[in-house]
């Protein structure tokens, strides 16, 4: 038997290879189906399994491509109403692979459909638990994304959720490995490990919502406590999960169209297309095409793209640095931006040697900063979280998440100079950039964000532990 977690950074996500005699399964898979197929080519295996855990509302999964190339079942548990063939399992059915068997585990909660797969191994032992986003490392699922005005509630999930934790997860062995869905860094949970797996006995003892002497009401207030509005994209990624998307590869086909300055001018006016550079901060910061919108592919691209493009059909162009133009359209469909229409061919650069108009960003360091402002005479936007501002923040710094920009853009002043910093750069340029394109002039970005900002004299408000990371 063979378990192997393919983690992905840029969206906390975890998905899984399981290979027995020449069977595997996957579990919860990205996009782009190269990875799973070539771990079971490598292991003359055939993929007989693609388990799903829910409807997942953070990213596109790549179970109808994977299907379809590999002749795979795709499988969901109880409740589950998918728009396509699959095979939506009964509460404790099992499922073979070759010497193995996982165990069909219904825990509804984080949505009505959520299930746990429960891994035996070759003696019929319980081995692991992939736990979607039902049970995460430190935490558990949000409650919050699949409620139904008029049917069903928060609280109701969060209680459903209570029940599947306590009745199917908790009685478990101490020694059965966990496998959650998520890491740190997914809006998917308020406050998850860093940590991608450990065992079902040590998160009884430091998960908070496993407590043993925890009431019914006592979870359903810790769990809904700290909640902030999901990103936009979720719902829409849900239902895509549900309904059904089109191939990645038409959706590389169309994205990795090479342009030339006069291809991609024509193509952002007639398309009128989104020109989003993904370049790193600090090359955008000092020269970018006038109107484009920096998130870079270094950062968590995927994720502030979802944040950020209201509309999942928006036509974008893009710049990229030579080389990474496949990755940028990866990442752009793993979270349901299937409208790339090509990127600009020889990158910044070409569009320099044609004698395009180039825009800065004003930048200064802390130490700058520090000279000038005083808490009262400068106008400082702090556009972290507002979980991060409340935990610690510059005296007479304003909070303006950049995940609410598009919002809250109408509450500050054209006329004024704003100096705008995150916890280390990359939010403030992406901020920055999304003002200037909308007229915007006076902004500044501070280099090094609140990690710099902390070495400097400046005053800070007294450190309070953040309870979610929403």
């Amino acid at each position: 038997m063979k378990v192997e977690q393919i983690y992905t950074g840029c969206l906390a996500e975890a998905a899984y290879y399981i290979e027995s005699n020449g069977e595997a399964a996957i579990i919860d898979p990205l996009r782009e189906t190269e990875p799973y197929i070539e771990r079971a080519e490598a292991d003359g295996a055939k993929i007989k399994y693609v388990l799903e855990t829910h409807f997942h509302a953070d990213f596109v999964s790549g179970h109808l491509d994977l299907a379809k190339q590999t002749g795979a079942t795709i499988v969901y548990g109880p409740t589950a109403k998918p728009n396509f063939n699959a095979h939506v399992a009964k509460d404790n059915e099992e499922l073979k692979i070759g010497k193995v068997r996982i165990q069909v585990l219904h825990t509804p909660g984080h949505t009505m459909e959520s299930t746990t797969f429960l891994l035996k191994d070759e003696n019929g032992k319980d081995y692991a638990i992939f736990t979607g986003d039902t049970l995460f490392l430190g935490d558990v699922g949000r409650p919050d994304l699949a409620i139904k005005a008029g049917e069903i509630t928060r609280e109701d999930l969060a209680g459903f959720l209570f029940d599947s934790l306590r009745n199917r997860i908790m009685p478990l062995a101490d020694d059965v490995l966990v496998y959650p869905g998520h890491g740190a860094g997914s809006a998917c949970g308020k406050k998850m490990s860093k940590d991608t797996w450990s065992y079902l006995g040590d998160q009884k003892k430091l998960n908070y919502a496993l407590r043993p002497d925890m009431t019914r009401d006592e979870f359903v207030k810790e769990v809904t406590t700290g909640l902030v509005e999901p990103p936009q994209y979720f719902p829409k990624n849900a239902m895509m999960n549900k309904m059904g998307y089109d191939s990645i590869e038409d959706i590389r086909r169309r994205g990795l169209q090479a342009l030339n300055v006069r291809e991609f001018k024509t193509a952002w006016e007639a398309e009128d297309a989104l020109v989003i550079d993904t370049r790193p901060q600090e090359k955008f910061a000092k020269g970018f095409i006038p109107g484009s919108v920096f998130i870079g592919v270094d950062g968590s691209f995927a994720m502030w793209v979802g944040a950020l493009i209201q509309d999942l059909k928006t036509p974008i162009l893009f710049v990229a640095e030579p080389g990474r133009e496949d990755e940028v359209v990866t990442r752009l469909s793993r979270v349901g931006y299937d409208n790339p229409i090509g990127y600009l061919e020889g990158g910044f650069e070409a569009w320099t040697a044609a004698g395009g108009d180039v825009d800065t960003i004003n930048e200064m360091d802390a130490t700058q900063l520090a000279q000038h402002f005083d808490g009262k005479n400068l106008s400082v936007m702090d556009v972290r979280k507002a979980s991060e501002y409340n935990a610690e923040h510059l005296v007479g710094a304003f909070n303006f998440p950049l995940d609410f920009i598009n919002r809250n853009m109408s509450t500050i002043d054209r006329n004024k100079t704003y100096y705008i910093y995150c916890a280390s750069g990359y939010r403030s340029v992406v901020a920055a950039s999304i003002l200037k394109t909308r007229g915007f002039e006076q902004v500044v970005n501070v280099r090094g964000g609140y990690k710099a900002l902390v070495e400097t004299p400046l005053k800070r408000t007294e450190f309070v532990e953040q309870l979610t990371e929403l």
